[in-house]
């Protein structure tokens, strides 16, 4: 049947695809899978909107603002279906991703304009998906798998002048903090084979590029039990004074022996890792970031709060006081290291109190770099057993509160950059101005230095102008709580740059 159907319907190198990306980085890494899929059934990739066959949107659901974002870009998607309903040949519009596992029936039923849903586990379903979808079925598989990694599915690389990319590492999330989604859209934790990674992160090094960010809902809990002989490995502690709220499982290979190993496999290409959860950082972990040049030294910290009332709440494993140390063994593992967190205004039950603790944990960490968002319901544990109870307003001027301190904290942690010379690596132009260039330096934070010749450390006779990819040294001259500001010294290598950073 199956076989009947796809003789019957159009070539699909004769379909044009155009995809819309929204949410996390996890988001981005899926639209590369779900073309990689795509690509080797033979389907073609347009940019532009108006010349597309298929239009599909990789969602997210982990806010309610998130996906009115997508209700509303299907009604302005609507007037163009409806135009080409005239046309010999009809656009098909897909929903990929979270939104699609989370709502399923009520897309379809709502949105009649929508043929396809794919949620974040049935990429590999998408070409049998289209082709129903020819036929004028609605089709759709919102799956969740125990244990769908796409480990033999290479990302395609969708902006080809990136110098950094995305890795997915595993997928899903057990921690089943109670405001959380993800364990409901994404599934349960399941790790990709070390092997695939390392050839992943192998092709991209060949390709040129100099960052590789290894990705998960919880990263640093990675745990490859794929081979029968890792499952004798010891398993990794928790931080002091975390736990969890699931049974461990043991053996398998853990984060730092993937982190170890793929920091060696391009001594120039720079390494990071997002999203952690806190309970995840053994020593182990800390010293190799420490020894390691070309691991950042930039930790994500995700707090949610600074309230032990709420972080119970919210099922975190920890309190505020098993948080604030280890902040300080972070930053005595790690001399200089760049933190940043996320935080959430208004969770259900936060009192003016709980509020005053965030904002004084804010204060006393002091992070470079924070993601702050006003709480919002989903069809979470916290939906069934807690209420909702801070007003709107509440949640909106906490929130601002929140930023403002935060904003002040991250100018005075970054003051202490001035004067510093930074390694960065150039990403392009700077968008607000054209004789500037924009780079990342090792903290994650924005570079911003004029584009002008400068030396080359392995040539001084040789005059060059830095390009995306290169590394370059930056005397940084001012700050603000999100960006650095400086003048270039010269272009250089991550190996060479040690000796001047």
């Amino acid at each position: 049947m199956w076989s009947l159907l796809v003789c019957l319907l159009r070539n699909p190198s004769l379909i044009a695809v155009y995809l819309e990306t929204y949410g996390c980085q996890m988001n981005v890494n899926d639209t590369e899978i779900a073309w990689s899929v795509l690509q080797k059934s033979g389907y073609l990739r347009t940019r532009n909107l108006q010349e597309a066959d298929v239009i599909l949107l990789v969602t997210c659901s982990i806010r309610e603002k998130a996906e009115q974002t997508i209700w509303n870009r299907l009604q302005q998607l609507k007037a163009l279906k409806t135009k080409r309903l005239r046309s010999r040949v009809p656009l098909r519009i897909g929903i990929l991703g979270c939104m699609a596992e989370r709502l399923k029936e009520e897309i379809l039923n709502r949105e009649k304009m929508v043929d396809i849903l794919a949620g974040p586990d049935a990429y590999r379903d998408l070409p049998r998906l289209l082709a129903v979808a020819e036929s004028g079925q609605q089709a759709a598989n919102v799956l969740l798998s125990l244990d769908e990694t796409y480990a033999d599915v290479m990302p395609v690389q969708t902006s080809p002048s990136a110098t950094s990319a995305f890795v997915s590492i595993m997928r899903g999330c057990d921690n089943m903090c109670s405001y959380c989604i993800v364990p409901f859209t994404r599934g349960r934790e399941r790790s990709r084979p070390v092997a695939s990674i390392l050839e992943e992160v192998r092709k991209l090094s060949e390709q040129g590029l100099k960052e590789v960010t290894l990705l998960g809902q919880n990263v640093n809990s990675f745990q490859d039990r794929s081979e029968v002989q890792f499952n004798n490995a010891v398993s990794t502690n928790l931080s002091r004074g975390f736990s969890t709220n699931y049974k461990p499982k043991k053996g398998g290979l853990r984060f730092t022996y993937l982190l170890d190993q793929v920091s060696r496999v391009d001594p120039e290409m720079r390494i990071r890792f997002t999203s952690p959860h806190p309970k995840d950082f053994p020593d182990e972990v800390l010293q190799l970031i420490h020894e390691r040049d070309n691991i950042c030294k930039q930790i994500h910290l995700p707090a949610q709060s600074g309230s032990s009332r709420v972080l119970e709440a919210m099922r975190r494993g920890y309190s505020r006081e098993a948080y604030v140390e280890l902040i300080h063994h972070i930053r005595e593992s790690i001399p200089g290291v760049s933190l940043s967190s996320d935080f959430i205004a208004g969770f259900c039950g936060e009192t003016e109190e709980d509020h005053l603790q965030t904002v004084s944990l804010l204060r006393e960490v002091q992070y470079n770099m924070g993601f702050l968002f006003a709480y919002s319901m989903r069809q979470t544990r916290a939906y069934h057993r807690l209420k909702d109870d801070v007003p709107e307003e509440v949640k909106l001027r906490r929130l601002e509160e929140l930023i403002t301190v935060f904003r002040e904290e991250a100018t005075k942690a970054n003051m202490a950059s001035v004067g510093s010379t930074q390694l960065v690596l150039v990403e392009g132009h700077s968008k607000r101005s054209a004789t500037d260039l924009c780079g990342r330096n090792d903290g994650n934070l924005k570079v911003i230095f004029p584009d002008v010749e400068m030396e080359d450390i392995n040539n001084s006779d040789v005059k060059v102008r830095a390009q995306p990819g290169d590394y370059v040294l930056v005397k940084i001259t001012s700050t603000s709580s999100q960006t650095l500001k400086g003048h270039v010294l010269c272009r250089t290598t991550l190996k060479d740059s040690s000796a001047y950073c």
